[in-house]
């Protein structure tokens, strides 16, 4: 990549360690073994424990500063027009907004105000035909992606028309047909291992589709990923808190970034509220990993969980309301684009109320809309399992016919398609 290139996009702050070499390039002679494990590692007469302390903190790339300008005055403007700048914009406001009325219609887990770059500006710098296996606080990268309104609320009721078909809980999505991006589970040990076998598979097929993902079976993986070179983004966003146990209680280390490199992978902290920092730095990290064969990146989105882990979960109990509203009139991911928006005569306040007005209209109609279809036929329970039903899903089918007719009361069947004869 052009030196130059690389000083305006600030990426001289990549860490990228040596590629790996194998045990079997190594070679030893009596006075000057090269041991197959660290085979650049000098030999040295004095003990020199390596602590963290030793190190400096791994910078944070950002492009805009908090009033909506260049961080950098030097630097060219970020290589996105103004149509995707306002309809990053909008997909963030939605999810944004979503967020909000998904709260109030169903106390279920949240999408995370606060995170909205993050999510959106990743995906807009990835390939249509990129595979993605995120998590559930990333609605935006659904919205980027092509979700519709009716897509989120079909799924947040459960009705016919969800994509997933009804079997996942609120704000977990199935959109692989969709958009690529595939099921979301709420246990977090999934995504990461998913990732890397989908980014190997493709580097045997000769593929080039990197993989991206966000959260998981973290130290496996990134070692896979590592010592077979698969063309795989690893994404991380450092929103500070595990439910309520904050960063200063998890690690001592320096964040995230810094274990990617103990693997051999090139890693970079970003700015997750800055969204043309997110897109940069994910649009050089997809070349960079189909570069010379395929290879792992990581990045590490820094960034704040504005609202609450879930509706279960009273964050004031663990911070304060002043830390909490700060991040969200100060610097927050909205806030910010739109300023950078009004400094280039793009948007202004009237323009957002409006905006923020007509997204919240159809979100409601389609939650409206939503909740008066109907459920999927009761033998959809059945399906996707085998290409054939088996002798005991046909008895086990049989048996919860008869428990429904015994015990009609019990069972809401004609707010399925189809009612009892559905099944």
């Amino acid at each position: 990549m052009d030196e130059e290139l690389r000083k305006s996009w600030g990426l001289r702050d990549w860490c990228a360690p040596e590629r790996c070499i194998r045990w079997s390039t190594t070679s030893s002679t009596i006075d000057i073994p090269r041991f197959p494990g660290a085979v650049n590692s000098p030999l040295v007469t004095t003990m020199n424990f390596r602590t963290s302390s030793d190190l400096a903190p791994i910078p944070t790339y950002r492009v805009m500063n908090s009033e909506g300008y260049l961080n950098d005055p030097n630097r060219q403007p970020p290589d996105v027009s103004n149509d995707q700048a306002l309809i990053w914009y909008k997909n963030m406001l939605t999810v944004n907004i979503l967020d909000t009325i998904m709260f109030e219609a169903q106390r279920q887990g949240r999408v995370s105000a606060g995170e909205e770059a993050v999510t959106v500006g990743s995906a807009a710098a990835l390939g249509p035909d990129d595979v993605i296996t995120c998590q559930y606080r990333e609605t935006g990268v659904f919205q980027q992606r092509g979700f519709t309104l009716k897509d989120f609320m079909s799924q947040l009721v459960a009705s016919r028309n969800d994509p997933g078909k009804g079997r996942n809980i609120p704000v977990h999505y199935s959109g692989k047909q969709k958009t690529g991006v595939h099921a979301v589970a709420s246990t977090l040990e999934t995504q990461i291992p998913h990732a890397v076998g989908a980014a190997y598979a493709f580097k045997m097929e000769a593929k080039e589709n990197p993989t991206e993902t966000s959260e998981g079976d973290f130290h496996g993986a990134l070692n896979m990923a590592a010592t077979q070179d698969c063309p795989v983004i690893f994404i991380c966003r450092n929103n500070g808190f595990a439910i309520s146990t904050p960063t200063s209680e998890q690690y001592c280390g320096d964040g995230i970034a810094s274990r990617g490199i103990g693997y051999g992978i090139d890693a970079l902290r970003v700015d997750g509220t800055d969204i043309f920092a997110v897109y940069e730095a994910t649009k050089e990290a997809r070349r960079r990993a189909l570069q010379d064969g395929g290879r792992p990146i990581l990045i590490e989105f820094m960034s704040y969980r504005v609202s609450h882990h879930s509706t279960s979960d009273d964050s004031f109990a663990y911070r304060s309301k002043g830390e909490i509203e700060s991040w969200k009139t100060g610097h927050n991911p909205l806030s910010l684009l739109l300023r950078w928006l009004e400094n280039n005569g793009l948007c202004n306040e009237t323009m957002e109320k409006e905006t923020r007005l007509a997204i919240r209209k159809a979100v409601l109609a389609e939650l409206t809309v939503a909740e008066s279809e109907q459920k999927l036929a009761l033998r959809a329970v059945f399906d996707d399992v085998y290409a054939e039903l088996s002798e005991e899903q046909l008895a086990q089918k049989e048996e919860l016919r008869r428990i429904m007719m015994t015990f009609p009361d019990e069972y809401d069947v004609e707010s399925h398609e189809g009612g009892l004869a559905g099944l």
